[in-house]
């Protein structure tokens, strides 16, 4: 495997530890109801975050690789000697699938919201996805009352598709879904990653 780190004006994108330290990111996240309200899942308790990193570091190893769940920490949070002990604000997904298309999903921590990060990692998703993987279409699922995300996907050049009625299963019963898509060939938005996309190490 080689390990993927992305980079930003403020953000470092890395692959996840199964430590306790990205666990309790994970929970920190995953566990707040607020945080997962437009989430297809309940809050989840620090036994399944943990069970989910480990997923995630098994899901990095496959060959080939279909999955890519990867740890958002702040670069002003960075080690100078190790980056990838920053503690993760977050967490993205990039899962790819046929004809050279992927789908892309980010959650961050309730306390960075507004900060402006949510548009940065979805350029540095989109530029990593564009670029190193080759993909031509990017594809993103999001809840048509979450309109912080809505707008994040409309800046980052993505075009509304259409709505997914039912498309999940929430606390308060079934929820629709706004499709959006970003092909490789439309206009640019803007480039976000810096020094490369995939790197060993």
């Amino acid at each position: 495997m080689v390990p993927v780190r992305l980079t930003g004006p403020r953000l470092a994108v890395r692959e996840f530890h199964h430590s306790p330290e990205d666990v309790a990111a994970l929970h920190a996240v995953f566990g707040d109801p607020e945080a997962t309200r437009y989430l297809p899942f309940a809050p989840r308790d620090v036994e399944t975050c943990d069970d989910q990193v480990a997923q995630f570091v098994e899901e990095a190893e496959k060959e080939p690789r279909e999955v890519y769940r990867l740890a958002v920490t702040l670069r002003a949070d960075a080690d100078a000697e190790d980056p990838a002990r920053a503690v993760p604000i977050g967490n993205a997904a990039l899962g790819l699938v046929p004809y050279r298309a992927a789908t892309i999903g980010y959650a961050l921590r309730r306390d960075v919201w507004g900060s402006g990060y949510a548009g940065e990692l979805v350029a540095l998703l989109r530029d990593f996805a564009f670029g190193p993987l080759g993909v031509h279409r990017l594809e993103a699922r999001v809840d048509v009352d979450n309109a912080a995300s809505i707008r994040v996907l409309e800046r980052a050049g993505f075009r509304l598709e259409g709505r997914v009625r039912h498309d999940y299963r929430g606390p308060d019963g079934w929820r629709d879904a706004q499709q959006y898509a970003l092909l490789a060939d439309d206009p640019p938005a803007g480039s976000a990653v810096q020094g490369g996309s995939l790197q060993g190490g």
